[in-house]
């Protein structure tokens, strides 16, 4: 990403500024933009403020960048100032300074901060620039300021008094700021899943969409990956089915989206899911970007948007049901969560709402259904390890029957996880099979969804199997571990908006086992799925509402910014480690037969934040208290927090509840 025009301070005093708003206008036109006398009119204002506030504070030697393009936010920074000590944001608005433009300001600041390689080792100072309003610093001085700093606001003419204070407060750096080699840093942001597909939709690749940290490259081989075997079955005119695993957050769903909406998909192509909180919002998502754009109307989006996201079961039994055994449009689908396909007596059963029509597996009835193609058919099925949470899913070994009985029809492409898994289930042979063809680059091992701490899925794995001096070493060897804990619901809410700063988003999620919840003052799920995920506070509706709770089944293949997790009694502590239950009648009952779909409901809410999890825990009903709630009883709610604690979850309490400005020094 480039800015559409940059120089030195003095080259910016000494151009004419109707040079530098021709520049913009012209980048504009060539990048597509229509133009209109009232940006013009904007830009010379902003140039004018700009100039007379440089000229005031003698930035010569600073650098001026107008209208840097932000891919993830899909929008442009007005203007970034570079002077020796600090990367200053400037948002210039016409009408009076306000909550949101504030917001706007600090968002761009917090994605230069996360995604721009140069910007990390800088102080970035977001700055309102709104009508004519005086300049008014902060009540208290910046002692150790957070990074980015808390916004200020200033009027277009009092622009330069808060470039000289912040000149005056910022410390200077162990080396200046370099303009020229921020200016050529690497802008390389890892988008929500809402943000990917939008700009997937729109027909941006994988490869611009990539990760901030440099050893996140494999999103981009898995990607290729994924390509080179459906351009492989194309020319052989075969079957493949190409599994993509994977550990949690680790960019799957990315990477079936972008096979879904790649040109090289060869014709028609669908991404199918059993998560139909995913469809939902991924299709509001993409209709409302759709229409946005003036591509079609908004009926047209929305049929557009459910012919290439579908719901996995209903594809299924229109295709298995079709009397003429016709082939689906679709010469590519994309399998989401396939370790989750039914098995056959899932399958027959199907669900309580809706007799099923089946009468093989899932994984039998999409071979074949895909087999009646003439030529070569592509199926991407996309593993999520250790993300089994309901009884009937079948599990690779499934997937690995179906192609092993189909003889010569299908073959198969994997990572060498795909076979050295622990668990029998979810191996897709028990070693070297004549139909498989082994490529590590469908493995994803890098977590994209945590953006500044890559130990959080470990430490998530470590927690859950028990071993509490592994996970606490992980822990220990990570520079912030984003999972902080607190006993208080009131110290929750507040952290959590204290940590979204900008428009970040942020939510509670719980487990749908978690019943009791209820007795503690949290008890009412959301209602609209797509609401809850794309509206914002101060509509009630959204997440950051922080009214209701996700469960498990609402934000699997989504996620937050930032996500409280109310810790139920479904899954307690004993000393000899975890112990999963389920709530029936008026007490907690063991379930030992499926314990791990319970591990795996927590190994999905655990990591469905981008940056912190603050995990509550409440403190429960004590004994002796009166009417004491055996439900709820405080001792276990004690030792789960204890145990997180050993593990190296930090106490958000020791600290109180961040306010935004503190917010980010917690870290």
């Amino acid at each position: 990403m480039k800015a559409w025009f940059h120089c030195t301070g003095a080259e910016f005093l000494a151009r004419d500024p109707a040079d530098m708003v021709g520049r913009l206008a012209s980048a504009q036109q060539a990048r597509g933009y229509p133009g209109t006398p009232d940006q013009e009119f904007a830009w010379h204002r902003q140039v004018s403020a700009l100039r007379a506030a440089i000229g005031r504070v003698g930035g010569q030697a600073w650098t001026v960048a107008l209208e840097y393009e932000l891919l993830r936010l899909e929008r442009r920074i007005d203007a970034v100032v570079l002077t020796d000590r600090a990367i200053v944001v400037l948002e210039f608005k016409t009408g009076a300074p306000s909550a949101a433009g504030m917001a706007e300001a600090e968002d761009y600041a917090l994605d230069l901060r996360d995604f721009h390689e140069r910007s990390r080792a800088h102080s970035i100072v977001p700055v309102l620039v709104a009508a004519d309003v005086p300049f008014c610093a902060p009540v208290q001085p910046w002692l150790l300021p957070p990074n980015p700093t808390e916004p200020l606001v200033s009027g277009h003419a009092t622009l330069g008094e808060a470039l000289r204070w912040v000149q005056a407060e910022i410390p200077a750096a162990d080396a200046p700021l370099d303009g020229a080699a921020w200016l050529g840093g690497a802008y390389r942001p890892v988008p929500t899943i809402v943000e990917a597909a939008t700009m997937l939709y729109a027909r941006n690749g994988v490869a611009e969409i990539a990760a901030a940290r440099a050893d996140a490259a494999n999103l981009t081989r898995t990607a290729t990956a994924i390509a080179r075997a459906a351009a492989t079955a194309q020319t052989d005119g075969g079957k493949r089915v190409v599994f993509v695993t994977g550990i949690p957050g680790a960019g799957k769903t990315l990477c079936g989206l972008n096979a879904v909406f790649a040109p090289e998909a060869g014709g028609r192509s669908a991404f199918l899911t059993g998560n139909v909180p995913l469809v939902a919002v991924l299709r509001a998502a993409l209709a409302r970007d759709a229409v946005e754009r003036g591509e079609c109307s908004r009926p047209e989006a929305e049929r557009r948007v459910k012919e290439r996201l579908q719901n996995v079961h209903r594809f299924l039994e229109d295709n298995a049901t079709d009397p003429r055994r016709r082939a689906p449009p679709d010469r590519l689908i994309v399998f989401d969560e396939a370790q989750r396909a039914w098995d056959e007596a899932k399958a027959r059963i199907g669900t309580r709402n809706k007799p099923s029509r089946l009468t093989m597996s899932e994984p039998a009835h999409t071979l074949e259904i895909m087999g009646r193609h003439e030529g070569w058919a592509v199926v991407v099925a996309l593993i999520g390890n250790g993300q089994e949470i309901n009884t009937g899913e079948a599990g690779l070994a499934e997937w690995g029957r179906v192609i092993a009985a189909s003889g010569s029809t299908w073959r198969a492409v994997a990572a060498r996880r795909a076979i050295e898994a622990r668990d029998p289930m979810q191996r897709l042979a028990d070693g070297p099979a004549p139909w498989l063809t082994i490529d590590d680059d469908l493995d994803l091992t890098v977590p994209l969804r945590n953006v500044r701490e890559s130990t959080g899925a470990a430490w998530v794995d470590a927690v859950l199997r028990g071993e509490v001096l592994e996970a606490r070493a992980i822990a220990d060897m990570s520079a912030g571990l984003p999972y902080l804990l607190t006993r208080d619901l009131v110290a929750l809410r507040a952290a959590l908006r204290a940590f979204a700063r900008g428009h970040r988003r942020a939510g509670i999620v719980a487990s749908a086992g978690a019943k009791r919840l209820r007795g503690e003052g949290l008890g009412v799920q959301l209602d609209d799925v797509a609401d809850w995920f794309l509206r914002r506070w101060p509509d009630i509706r959204g997440s950051d509402a922080l009214e209701t709770f996700a469960t498990e089944y609402d934000c699997q293949g989504l996620e937050l910014d930032v996500a409280g997790l109310a810790w139920g009694n479904d899954l307690a502590w004993r000393p000899t480690g975890w112990r999963t239950r389920r709530f029936a009648g008026d007490a907690w009952q063991d379930r030992n037969k499926d314990a791990h779909y319970v591990i795996n409901k927590y190994r999905v809410l655990l990591t469905r934040a981008r940056y912190e999890t603050v995990i509550w825990v409440p403190r429960g009903s004590r004994r002796g208290e009166a009417f004491h709630d055996a439900t709820r009883d405080a001792a276990e709610m004690d030792s789960i927090a204890d145990v997180l604690i050993a593990c190296g979850a930090r106490l958000l309490d020791e600290a109180a509840a961040p306010t935004r400005a503190e917010a980010v020094t917690l870290l």
